[in-house]
């Protein structure tokens, strides 16, 4: 037992105190930050104006004012909070407001001048506009067919400097439609002041239902996002630290450190505490990382709600979720880290370690990518038994229980197929690892490591 706790105690220091996990501890919240809050922030900077002429060929130039009092209509802060107040509530409308918020401050302000045809021809008007955009005197200008409220199938048409500000284009796209449509209101005789009321977009809003039938509060799509963080967080973890059992035993391989390890502890032993010892590492990081998330978290909403994002919220998780993801990380760490010591037992060289665990990466990848399927239905029979199997099961049981809970025995069950695997590539790895790393000079082969295993 002594033997075992130093093999422990020295693969859990000589990891920690490494640069490169103090560089790793500090990159995750970092790279949270910059992936999650950041963009969130630089949505709410303001950017460059948008100088818009508008041609109008329609009879009368009737488009013209209209489209123009749309595109100049910044935000609709004002009408939408009257509009919220009356009909359906402040709180409902702020999921889909802080979007439409955010491009318009992505977007910035449009000025707009229109441009008096006076009987001159479309590319007369075009050749002076486009003169005027390469002296960047204009941004862009749109062009209004004669026929576009009577021909459905008739499209106004932009040309700017930078058609790739999508932002700006969608923005444009938006309002031009929602100016056309009111007049094709009018034209059919609908009467003006009912026009806002009747084209009114609802807002849906959702809450979910447990297995008790109780309500929980609204949903704005965070729990999508933090299923995702949970999946990936998982996958990245037990691929890193597989990737670091898999160096350390080749490095040992190559040094030939092993014979000498070996000649006063057990192979057992030794493969055993190394695994636990950076299974620590890794339980070690992780729980950094969740503590840099609740910090993040906290701060992250408090700097979105100054900026008017008010609705922004962390789902709530139940203690029992923390308890299963424990587990399950757990089981899928020792489970990958087993699958790296077996092929780290079998190569003579990093090289050679390195193309073996390809298929490894494939397999968390995939687990990685189940986990979308099993978002959006996770009671299904594919949620189910991609849940069961354990190579997927750390990543796709943890989207479940997050999603939609699934049934106590199920995730028991899930759990024991995950152990009992884990266990069973640990004895696995053991009987391949006592006698592949005092092998040199050529790669095991698949009949040598199957008399590797039967072995005495």
């Amino acid at each position: 037992m002594n033997k075992f706790l130093a093999v422990v105690k020295r693969e859990y220091l000589y990891r920690v105190r490494s640069k490169m996990f103090v560089f790793m501890t500090i990159l995750g919240p970092v790279m949270l930050a910059v992936f999650t809050i950041v963009p969130g922030l630089l949505m709410s900077m303001k950017t460059e104006d948008t100088h818009l002429a508008i041609i109008d060929l329609t009879e009368g130039g009737k488009l013209s004012k209209p489209v123009r009092d749309a595109l100049l209509q910044q935000d609709e802060e004002d009408d939408s909070a009257q509009y919220r107040e009356k009909f359906v509530g402040s709180r409902n409308a702020n999921a889909k407001n802080r979007f439409q918020k955010a491009g318009r401050a992505l977007r910035g302000r449009f000025f707009v001048e229109e441009v008096n045809v006076n009987g001159r021809s479309l590319p007369d008007l075009k050749r002076e506009l486009n003169a005027r955009i390469s002296r960047e005197e204009l941004d862009a200008y749109l062009v209004l067919p004669a026929d576009l409220l009577k021909n459905s199938e008739s499209n106004p048409t932009y040309y700017g400097r930078n058609v790739g500000d999508v932002i700006t284009r969608e923005e444009i796209e938006d309002r031009l439609n929602r100016a056309i449509t009111r007049q094709r209101f009018v034209a059919n005789g609908v009467k003006e002041q009912y026009i806002d009321q009747l084209s009114r977009p609802v807002d849906l809003e959702t809450h979910s239902v447990n297995q008790k039938g109780e309500e929980g509060v609204e949903d704005t799509g965070a729990g999508f996002v933090l299923v995702f963080v949970i999946a990936f967080l998982i996958y990245i973890t037990v691929l890193l630290y597989g990737q670091v059992i898999l160096g350390s035993v080749v490095e040992e391989k190559e040094t030939r450190i092993a014979e000498i390890l070996f000649s006063s502890v057990r192979s057992f032993t030794l493969m055993v505490g190394k695994l636990i010892g950076v299974s620590l590492v890794a339980v070690t990081q992780l729980g950094i990382w969740t503590l840099a998330f609740i910090v993040l978290s906290v701060y992250g909403v408090g700097a979105l709600a100054a900026r008017g994002y008010d609705d922004v919220a962390i789902p709530h998780l139940p203690f029992s979720f923390f308890v299963y993801f424990f587990l399950f990380f757990v089981a899928g760490y020792f489970i990958y880290a087993s699958i790296y010591v077996l092929i780290g037992s079998m190569v003579t060289t990093a090289q050679e370690g390195g193309q073996l665990a390809m298929p490894v990466v494939f397999v968390l990848v995939a687990g990685l990518y189940l986990g979308f399927p099993v978002i959006r239905s996770p009671n299904s029979s594919f949620a189910f038994w991609v849940s069961m199997f354990p190579l997927f099961s750390p990543i796709t049981m943890v989207v479940r229980i997050v999603s939609q809970t699934p049934p106590a025995w199920q995730i028991i069950l899930s759990l024991s197929l995950a152990a009992g695997t884990a266990l069973f590539l640990i004895w696995l790895a053991s009987r391949i690892y006592r006698i592949g790393m005092l092998m040199y000079g050529k790669k095991a082969t698949i009949p040598e490591v199957l008399r590797w295993i039967r072995q005495d």
